[in-house]
């Protein structure tokens, strides 16, 4: 058996303490399964004697993780900090430096830094594995990065948020508002106190970054991403989705366009009887359309102490093997510049909610908006608001719902921006992308 390989772990919090556990009760099978012992030399965080499961007799402490990092006894970098910058993003960098493999959770700092350190990782020949940084337990980064090497990847999308999922499925499941729903994800520790980077898309955008460049072999680009949160999604949109055979979703979507990439976060509508709209809860989802492969759809845990020490675990494993991998499937120097496709050039269907005034011709008025950008409408529907029973509140707007055909993203939000402006309805419209899935021939 080979000597043991020493791992320095930063950050013991959910997922630094379950990457503990895990080593320690599976040490035996590991050892096995590798040909060598994987043993903790040396660990950094912020509370020393705090109770994480198991005991830490003759393992260092550092209080500094560039020290944890640059440590000759050290032969591993375990990154569990997080945080796109700061001591995080020093110890990564000082740990490649000093030629020293990286194992990282941190989507952020892949997602905004990832280029720089694969070049150093290449640069020095060693491995920079974030299998844990998108999707949890879920092995999307293997799949992408091993097995489906030989393919090319046309569109890769899916939920890659269980926060967002949980709000969305409760509102569905249980007919409750957005706020309500928020606050008990809160109480439950599924959303932080500032929710905004959950919420608001961003996190699903960092994975989407990673999950991007690695599916097409460009470089990678967060800032390119379109991002839209769940914050205006009402139930009045859960109740018309439901009634009209969808659920809604916040997605992630990439794929290759005759111009270039198209890459956006945003609530969808997909239809309930498509396999992504089953997916509930904190669960995960990823879907990837390849040319030989075809269609795959991985589910599992998207976050959780023991799903990703688990995925951490796999890339520790990968190192102790041997397998080295280029960070992004393609060497850096050979990674495309990202070229991001127009959004305007979008073609789908869309819902389209307004709160229309009670005026003669607002209806009329709202159609030839549409007309105008020939936006054409398959179905317009009166609907009334949630909670107001049969009928709506004298002087109340009209809560008027509409399904379009296909058309341009650029067509939709000038005809939306149009009608806005008429007067004719009392707030910004909502308007949602409906999302074509593999295998549904329905707009």
């Amino acid at each position: 058996m080979q000597k043991p390989l020493t791992l320095g772990i930063a950050g013991l919090g959910t997922v630094g303490a379950g990457l503990l556990q895990l080593l320690d009760q599976h040490k035996d099978r590991l050892a096995e399964r590798v040909g060598r012992q994987l043993r903790v030399g040396g660990v950094s965080a912020r509370t020393r004697n705090k109770d994480r499961g198991v005991g830490l007799e003759g393992v260092a402490w550092f209080d500094d993780p560039v020290a944890l990092a640059t440590d000759p006894g050290i032969d591993v970098f375990v990154e569990l900090i997080g945080g796109s910058d700061g001591v995080a993003k020093a110890a990564v960098e000082a740990a490649l430096k000093a030629g020293k493999p990286v194992v990282t959770a941190n989507k952020a700092l892949i997602a905004e830094h990832g280029l720089a350190l694969a070049r150093l990782a290449e640069e020095k020949g060693v491995a920079l594995n974030f299998e844990a940084a998108v999707a949890g337990g879920i092995p999307v980064i293997k799949t992408l990065r091993e097995s489906l090497s030989a393919n090319v990847v046309r569109r890769v999308y899916g939920i890659l948020n269980g926060t967002c999922n949980y709000i969305l499925t409760t509102m569905t499941e249980e007919q409750r508002s957005f706020d309500e729903v928020l606050k008990e994800a809160q109480a439950r520790g599924y959303a932080e106190a500032d929710p905004t980077f959950d919420i608001g898309g961003f996190d699903t955008a960092h994975k989407l970054a990673i999950l991007t460049s690695l599916a097409f072999g460009t470089e990678i680009a967060f800032d390119e991403i379109h991002v839209e949160g769940i914050e205006s999604i009402t139930q009045a949109d859960i109740e018309a989705a439901e009634d009209m055979g969808y659920r809604i979703k916040l997605l992630g979507v990439a794929m290759k366009t005759a111009s270039g990439i198209e890459a956006r976060v945003h609530p969808a509508m997909v239809h309930r009887d498509s396999a992504i709209a089953e997916v509930s809860g904190v669960t995960n989802a990823v879907a990837i359309d390849a040319d030989f492969c075809g269609s795959l759809l991985l589910i599992g845990p998207g976050a959780g102490a023991h799903p990703t020490a688990s995925a951490v675990a796999g890339d520790i494993v990968d190192i102790a093997r041997g397998s080295l991998v280029a960070p992004f499937l393609t060497p850096t120097a050979s990674l495309k510049p990202y070229k991001r496709t127009k959004l305007g050039e979008h073609q789908g269907a869309y819902y389209v909610r307004l709160s229309v005034y009670d005026r003669p011709g607002a209806i009329a008025s709202i159609a030839k908006r549409m007309g105008d950008r020939e936006v054409s409408i398959e179905s317009i529907v009166q609907r009334r608001p949630p909670g107001m029973g049969a009928k709506r509140a004298p002087g109340a707007p009209a809560l008027v719902v509409m399904i379009t055909h296909e058309t341009t993203e650029e067509a939709m939000r000038l005809a939306v921006d149009a009608i806005e402006q008429d007067g004719k309805v009392s707030e910004r419209p909502q308007v949602i992308r409906i999302e074509k899935l593999n295998g549904d021939d329905r707009s």
